[in-house]
């Protein structure tokens, strides 16, 4: 007879790829654990759990945390008992051996409900400062799973365990050979230009699209001592792909890009969010990093990249405070201190902890009541 495991939650790729991960370690030390999504239609997990031969459900439930947008959440509140029962029906259905919540629209619902009738759940919480549904949850779940150890002063945990931040398999599989080739390329000197990586998530950041491209458009000499690859993202793919072409020679805009390793491996300079994956993965790849958080009503991308920078691994431009000149500012900075660089990527190399998934993976199987 198998286990079965049923990851909740979802909406965004900061969610969905570390419960992945999570999931395909689970079934890696146990082939007889069966994993089950629980999403809604509204997230990316629709597209990209069946992509990876996952079974998923959905419940009916949409975003509470709109700032300012008091119709929506009057909208999602009316949802929520809705989304209570269909949780009730899938956990009576197929009576799971461990829940867990990954953050996003349905993890609160369904891990609630589920603690409510007794099953085994637990949360994962990948912020410095954790979202109020976590918060919340916190003080029904059998354990808290967290990536930042300050995180526990917002929970109420009945245990908790810190155990770093999973990435995707097929990332940290290539961790040890990007390490060492970017080491190589470092001594190489026939192109000394320095190598800049600009992203924002999938849908893309508008605000940084609009300052990074302001800045290399309005000095085109720059192309004389930097390389640019910019993640542009759907939103403002059309507009800034044209605007971009008399700078062809050294800026390579993209919508998406698929194989982030391999920027990771050629970049000097990331600048991006602060999304506790993306941190993972700019730690992991030892890539010093300027952070522009997302202006969030929670502050918890304000608080992951305090927390990086603290540790003497990135510099954080605050939204509000970003301009071209700002931003041009930073990044000579760094360009101009390869001391300053090295330190950077030393001290994000010692924070990263590997096997993150794994560990998570064996501590949810040591929770599973058969």
């Amino acid at each position: 007879m198998k286990s079965k495991v049923f990851i909740a939650g979802g909406g965004t790729g900061g969610h969905i790829y570390p419960a992945l991960a999570i999931a395909k370690s689970l079934m890696l030390q146990d082939s007889n654990i069966e994993i089950h999504f629980v999403g809604t239609e509204l997230g990316l997990e629709k597209e990209i759990i069946p992509r990876e031969n996952f079974k998923i459900h959905f419940i009916s439930i949409d975003k509470l945390n709109l700032k300012g947008q008091w119709v929506k959440k009057v909208k999602t509140l009316l949802s929520v008992p809705l989304a209570l029962f269909q949780s009730y029906k899938l956990l009576r259905k197929y009576k799971p051996n461990f829940i867990l919540g990954v953050g996003g629209y349905a993890s609160g619902p369904f891990v609630f409900t589920a603690s409510l009738l007794g099953y085994p759940t637990g949360i994962w919480e990948p912020n410095a400062k954790p979202g109020l549904a976590n918060q919340i949850l916190s003080r029904f779940v059998d354990v808290s799973f967290l990536v930042f150890e300050k995180a526990k002063v917002y929970l109420k945990p009945k245990s908790f365990l810190v155990l770093g931040m999973p990435i995707r398999l097929e990332i940290e599989s290539q961790l040890q050979n990007i390490r060492k080739q970017r080491e190589a390329r470092k001594s190489d000197k026939t192109n000394n230009k320095f190598r800049i990586l600009c992203f924002g998530g999938s849908q893309g950041a508008r605000v940084i699209n609009q300052n990074l491209s302001t800045l290399l458009l309005d000095r085109p000499e720059l192309g004389d001592i930097y390389e640019v690859v910019h993640q542009i993202g759907k939103n403002d793919w059309t507009s800034l792909k044209d605007k971009y072409a008399p700078l062809a020679s050294w800026v390579t805009p993209f919508e998406f890009i698929f194989d982030m390793p391999k920027y990771y491996e050629w970049a000097d300079l990331v600048i991006c969010r602060a999304g506790a994956s993306t941190l993972a993965e700019v730690s992991a790849f030892g890539v010093p990093a300027i952070l522009i958080p997302l202006s969030l009503a929670d502050g918890h991308q304000l608080e992951n990249a305090k927390d990086l920078v603290s540790q003497g691994g990135a510099v954080l431009i605050e939204q509000n405070n970003l301009t071209p000149e700002k931003l041009f500012e930073e990044i000579e900075l760094l360009r101009q201190s390869d001391q300053k660089r090295r330190q950077m990527e030393n001290n994000l190399l010692g924070l990263f902890q590997s096997n993150a998934a794994g560990l998570l993976a064996q501590a949810i199987r040591e929770r599973i009541k058969l």
